[in-house]
């Protein structure tokens, strides 16, 4: 800028030179006019930025006052700056009016205590740390993405189908992924078994807040399989990055399989299966380094794969729900009747079945070695009724000690009541007197 500043200079050439400069610069002329004027009415400090709240750099806080503002904050986080003015205002330590909320506002921002830095530190929030497990199979992550519309619904109807994966958070190994066509818990179910039958049972598993994934069944199946079962705090999605991140590498996946559009679900799995195999499993990862796969860091992870008995997973694997038993000593599931047993009447029982087949239950209460009940075949002859227990068997007695207690009482009764005068009594003597 210094040649525009030579005295002397003629027009012509100072608007040369600022073609030149703004040609160099980037800038406007307009703005290159508004600089030259700022220097010559200010020098370098008229061309210093000037930010949001200079002009309120005069204005202070008193230390006293500040503090009480910063516990305000501190106690509740969530407190806004015209709410700390308000409180200060009603406890009389100002008066009205005489701080104002972008000054407040700008003090404790430079304290640290501004709304993002608190939101920060709140204890509703998530930890903004990355982390990675040392070794496989230390947890594992889950989520489900929505998918294409197929053709697979009655008479050829669209339908859209939805992707269950299971990732190994220290390897980023995908264990099982696979479009299902409906949004339910079977789908996690499926996908969770088929990943455990190929790479055996994880330390812990760690979902979002979905309801697919907070079931009574998950919670069992976890505890019967020594599983740690975790849960994402609500409304924090990056504490589930690692999965929300595969799911981002899938649209890709989706773009592709939009050109060769396919008809029925097993031909998207298919296409699916090779895309997650050659382009994801096999490929180096970043998380991992330059020359390491998913498929790599997971098969040379040196800790045992940890597989249990078939018949303890397919007990875990069951489905149970509550029943409580009536007055006949049966339960009421999908319908039908089972005999669980007068001994249990009144109470709640745990019924545990297969969804496949539910001609057998298995009937689980506390104290009891679980039990099989089959359903209850009512015919035309009722037969013999069970013996009842013993504590319920009737106790023969000689006499209706009802009918003794009511002739005590109907004597007591007889005895405390007044007699009436009679007036058959009275002489006809004294009649004739009166």
């Amino acid at each position: 800028m210094s040649p525009l500043l030579a005295e002397g200079l003629d027009a012509a050439k100072a608007r040369q030179i600022k073609s030149r400069i703004c040609e160099q610069t980037g800038i406007s002329e307009r703005t290159l006019r508004r600089y030259l004027a700022q220097y010559q009415a200010d020098g370098f400090s008229g061309l210093k930025p000037k930010g949001k709240c200079s002009t309120n750099n005069q204005e202070t806080i008193a230390p006293e006052i500040l503090e009480q503002a910063i516990l305000l904050r501190r106690e509740v986080p969530g407190r806004s700056v015209s709410q700390i003015i308000q409180i200060l205002e009603w406890e009389g330590r100002v008066e009205p009016g005489q701080i104002k909320r972008s000054t407040l506002q700008e003090k404790l921002a430079e304290r640290g205590y501004s709304t993002r830095q608190m939101r920060m530190y709140a204890d509703s929030g998530v930890a903004s740390r990355r982390f990675q497990q040392k070794c496989r199979n230390r947890l594992w992550h889950s989520d489900i993405k929505y998918g294409p519309y197929l053709p697979i619904g009655p008479g050829g109807v669209k339908k859209q189908v939805y992707l269950v994966t299971f990732i190994d958070d220290a390897t980023r190994f995908v264990l099982h992924g696979e479009f299902y066509p409906t949004l339910d818990q079977v789908i996690i179910e499926d996908c969770f078994r088929q990943a455990i039958a190929k790479y055996g049972t994880p330390e812990s598993v760690y979902f979002d807040n979905g309801k697919q994934y907070r079931t009574k069944w998950m919670t069992r199946a976890c505890s019967k399989l020594g599983i740690r079962l975790l849960f994402a705090k609500p409304y924090s999605p990056e504490a589930t990055g690692k999965v929300e991140r595969f799911n981002r590498v899938v649209d890709s996946f989706l773009a592709e399989a939009a050109l060769d559009k396919p008809q029925t679900l097993d031909k998207l799995n298919i296409l699916f299966w090779v895309w997650l195999d050659e382009c994801y499993q096999n490929k180096p990862h970043s998380a991992l380094g330059e020359k390491t796969s998913p498929q790599t860091a997971y098969q040379s992870d040196k800790k045992p794969l940890r597989f249990l008995d078939p018949a303890v997973v397919t007990n875990a694997f069951l489905h149970c729900e509550e029943r409580k038993v009536d007055k006949a000593g049966c339960i009421s599931f999908a319908g039908q009747k089972y005999e669980v047993g007068l001994s249990f009447i009144g109470c709640t029982v745990d019924v545990v079945y297969d969804p496949a087949d539910i001609s057998e239950l298995t009937v689980e209460y506390q104290g009891h070695t679980p039990w099989k009940v089959k359903q209850l075949m009512i015919g035309e002859r009722t037969g013999k009724r069970p013996a009842l227990p013993g504590h319920l068997t009737p106790q023969p007695a000689d006499s209706s000690r009802l009918l003794a207690a009511a002739t005590e009482k109907n004597q007591e009764r007889r005895e405390q009541q007044i007699p009436a005068v009679s007036y058959r009594t009275v002489r006809r003597g004294d009649e004739r007197r009166v």
